[in-house]
């Protein structure tokens, strides 16, 4: 009679199996951020749940895909296991992105109450909302440039707004704004155009509390444009808070960019509260006016990265010192 694995056994055994991330993602090993979250999103839609209910293996190959992407989504853990493989990465620590649409009214409680209590909970579109858009099935309203507009999203829902530029004003720039002065919880995301018309999510941001309210962005300026993710560095402080000290500005991560042509551009605003609507104004702008404010921008911005590589460099002779005492 054969013996029962323990728990020990049964990790081991999963290790063996485990396919490379990049292999998984179908991406190179030097991909950027912004192709790894394109890739990821491809094939969370393919094998998403809801879209394969009967079909077990898909079900599988969305975990696989997910747990793939928490790897190498995360600077700290893709540089562990570029360097160690899966045994400098802890399994347990890898959290899935969540469906909020997909959870029952308790599951989304205790999501609430674990976001409400600091934890960080990573959610995903609705696969309802990009199915819906793949098949070119969601009304899309226009979007003037340099006109704002205020409307209230139902909880795992998206407005979609389109706005046309001409080729001037693609050169020049432009920027994608949503704010919320509620905090509302909202992603704000940009589609492709595909085949048979339909909308195929290309690109994303959370919206990030700043003071009293929540905002997100996409800069299409020619150059790139960061933001300051901050639940990397309180996540860091709740596990060791000296090493939070030299993780501070690890967030400090470049946005997704993307090259923004001449013609109609589809974005939308998802709402990501729990339990109610996201309320918030997008506007859509051209930034020639701004070549003062792109200017300070960058130099800033730069300021910031060298303060970045100032900090990791003085945590390794830290390190040094304080292993010689």
């Amino acid at each position: 009679m054969p013996a029962h694995k323990s728990k020990s056994e049964k990790r081991d055994a999963a290790r063996q199996i485990r396919r490379d991330p990049y292999e998984v993602l179908g991406v190179a090993r030097n991909s950027t951020d912004q192709e790894i979250k394109s890739a990821y999103r491809r094939m969370a839609l393919k094998y998403h749940p809801d879209k394969n209910a009967n079909d077990p293996e898909a079900a599988d190959m969305f975990k696989e895909v997910t747990f793939s992407y928490n790897i190498l989504s995360d600077p700290d853990k893709r540089r562990q296991y570029d360097t160690a493989g899966f045994e400098a990465v802890e399994s347990e620590s890898q959290e899935l992105e969540l469906d909020l649409s997909s959870l029952g009214a308790v599951n989304t409680m205790f999501a609430a109450l674990f976001s409400k209590l600091g934890v960080p909970i990573k959610t995903t579109v609705s696969a309802t909302v990009l199915e819906e858009a793949l098949n070119g099935l969601v009304p899309i309203r226009p979007l003037i440039l340099g006109t704002p507009i205020s409307k209230k999203v139902e909880k795992q829902c998206a407005h979609f707004y389109s706005v046309t530029i001409t080729e001037e004003e693609a050169r020049s720039g432009f920027v994608c704004r949503v704010q919320s002065s509620d905090k509302s919880k909202f992603k704000l995301l940009y589609f492709d155009r595909v085949d048979n018309g339909g909308l195929s999510l290309a690109l994303q941001e959370d919206g990030a509390k700043t003071g009293k309210t929540t905002s997100a962005g996409m800069f299409f300026l020619g150059f790139p444009v960061y933001r300051l993710d901050q639940t990397v560095n309180s996540m860091t402080a709740g596990k060791d808070p000296d090493v939070a000290f030299f993780k501070k500005l690890d967030g400090f991560q470049q946005c997704e960019i993307t090259e923004l042509k001449a013609g109609e551009h589809v974005f939308a605003v998802y709402g990501d509260n729990f339990f109610k609507c996201a309320s918030y104004t997008i506007e859509a702008l051209c930034a020639a006016p701004f070549v003062e404010e792109k200017e300070h921008l960058r130099a800033v911005e730069a300021q910031i990265l060298t303060k970045r590589a100032e900090l990791s460099k003085f945590e390794t002779e830290y390190r040094e010192v304080f292993m010689s005492i």
